[in-house]
């Protein structure tokens, strides 16, 4: 591929190797040039202009992206279109990724070219969660680079998807144990279990000794429980301590007692036929993440362990700073938030051109209008999706009831929309990207359309401004990087950030869309009466 300046009169076909604002139009990087764009540039004083130029046997980058993506996608993995260079690999479900580290790394030594990069091995990922991307770094890429680095491919990356386990939990008892900690540990249990699709079927309480725990097994086993856990009276400290004593004399095997991670070095893992069985410390009580949350999320992945898989946990098994478990309690309902993008529903305002009607509550096809935008967001995968209230706070959140959604609350609501956007943004966690903005009164945006938003947010390598657009005009939702957050919270008055768009044009990613809803919005009785004549 040639680089370089070009003269005017020889740059139309060319991509243009940098964003360039004009008087009445930006150009992004990679544009295609067209005899507009030069006769523009022409008139903006340009002499020459910084292009590149494919050559013959060059593959372009959104090409090479998606054919290596497709190359590299192993089991659970779905592939996204490329854009800029970048094809995302998704998980098609919940579940673990599982990553080849010596084959990604013999993928990006082949050329500087071509790069993929993943999640770290045996991360837990939500459904739709981007899982890998592959990049491709020039507007083009030699073609003998693409073959060499697909025929490395052999599923660089896959997901295990967790599937339905039924779990026992049997806890042992001495003198003098409270019944709030048997209460407590079921509680903890179940909230490992439900993020993965699985339940607790039985829960025993017996007595600390070898033989009532080898019976419960045995019961549990007869009874089709997939996995045991053991959550002992005193932690286990020797191979013939009760509970592994209690394996063995129903006919189980230990794999291994005791692994490299912290909490959860006194954990036991063992068979007794089909089913799996560990044995806890007490640690385990506490919903906090724990060293056995790595064997128990393998083994609902399908993934068998072995002595020497427990015994690799050792790098990266120090826990004692993560307090917070990795999954999110919704993962297994939604397309969650392993996007990174909060989700901010704009439903606070008085509806003035309504009359006495609060349009947001108005139904359409029977549905509140709220109703339907709050549905929508959550659908898209946005995580988490804050709902902005203020002029009838209580039938706004009566509305969205049963809703996995955060109220923010905007007393100073009659003020305008930049009170209802501060106080969102001040909601969004650290963590997040950016911030999906959405108006409560567009009962024609659909999930489709904001999920289209997120997936272009994701593919680009800069801040950026996605903004739904259909047939050129720009309408909503729009989805902001957080660099741009600080400029956002400044705004004041009964106004958006529409006007940050025009001060940062070269950010700005227009997404078109098929249909005319996103230009839709709900002001008057005339335009709610036309909605409910025409519904989508």
């Amino acid at each position: 591929m040639k680089f370089g300046p070009t003269p005017l009169a020889l740059a139309e076909g060319t991509l243009l190797a940098h964003a360039t604002t004009l008087a009445d139009r930006t150009l992004k990087k990679g544009h295609r040039l067209t005899g507009d764009d030069i006769s523009a540039l022409d008139r903006a004083g340009f002499a020459e202009i910084v292009t590149a130029r494919p050559e013959p046997g060059d593959v372009g980058e959104d090409e090479a992206a998606v054919r290596l993506a497709e190359a590299f996608r192993g089991e659970g993995l779905t592939v996204d279109n490329a854009f800029t260079g970048r094809a995302n690999l998704r998980a098609a479900a919940a579940g673990l990724a599982v990553v080849d580290v010596e084959r990604v790394h013999a993928i990006n030594a082949v050329d500087e070219a071509v790069t993929i990069a993943t999640v770290a091995p045996w991360q837990v990922v939500p459904a739709r969660a981007v899982v890998a991307v592959v990049k491709i770094i020039p507007f083009a890429v030699d073609g003998a680079v693409l073959n060499a680095a697909a025929s490395l491919a052999g599923s660089p990356v896959r997901v295990a998807p967790f599937a339905a386990r039924r779990f026992g939990l049997i806890q042992t008892a001495l003198g003098g144990f409270r019944e709030s900690l048997f209460e407590k540990t079921v509680a903890a249990t179940r909230g490992r279990l439900e993020p993965l699709g699985c339940t607790l079927e039985r829960t025993e309480r017996v007595g600390h000794d070898e033989g009532e725990v080898a019976d419960c097994l045995e019961s549990f086993r007869m009874d089709g429980i997939d996995v045991a856990l053991i959550l002992g009276a005193s932690a286990i400290v020797d191979r013939r301590d009760v509970a592994p004593s209690a394996l063995i004399r129903a006919g189980g095997t230990i794999v291994r007692l005791g692994m490299p991670v912290d909490p959860g070095h006194l954990t036991l893992v063992g068979r007794l036929g089909a089913m799996h069985v560990l044995g806890l410390p007490g640690s385990a009580r506490s919903p906090r993440l724990h060293g056995f949350d790595r064997v128990l999320q393998r083994i609902v992945a399908g993934i068998e362990v072995s002595n020497a898989d427990i015994a690799a946990l050792g790098a990266g098994g120090l826990l004692k700073e993560m307090a917070r478990r990795p999954l999110s309690h919704d993962v297994q309902g939604a397309a969650t938030g392993g996007n990174g993008v909060a989700g901010i529903v704009l439903a606070a305002g008085r509806s003035h051109r309504m009359g006495e009607v609060n349009k947001l509550l108005a139904e359409i096809e029977g549905v509140p209008m709220v109703l339907r935008a709050v549905d929508a967001a959550v659908a898209s995968g946005a995580d988490p999706v804050l709902v902005v209230t203020g002029h009838e706070d209580g039938k706004i959140r009566a509305a969205l009831a049963g809703r996995p959604v955060r109220f923010v609350h905007n007393p100073d609501y009659a003020a305008g929309m930049s009170g209802s956007l501060k106080a969102a943004l001040a909601a969004v966690p650290d963590e997040a990207s950016g911030a999906l903005i959405c108006l409560g009164d567009m009962p024609h945006v659909t999930a489709e359309h904001m999920t289209r938003l997120v997936e272009t947010f994701e593919a680009q390598d800069e801040s950026a401004i996605c903004i739904a657009t259909h047939n050129g005009e720009r309408g909503n939702p729009s989805l902001w990087h957080r660099d741009f957050f600080a400029e956002m919270r400044a705004i004041a008055g009964d106004v958006g950030a529409r006007h940050l768009i025009g001060e940062h044009a070269e950010a700005v990613v227009e997404v078109e869309m098929a249909d005319p809803g996103v230009l839709l919005d709900i002001d008057t009785p005339e335009a709610l009466a036309e909605a409910r004549r025409a519904p989508r």
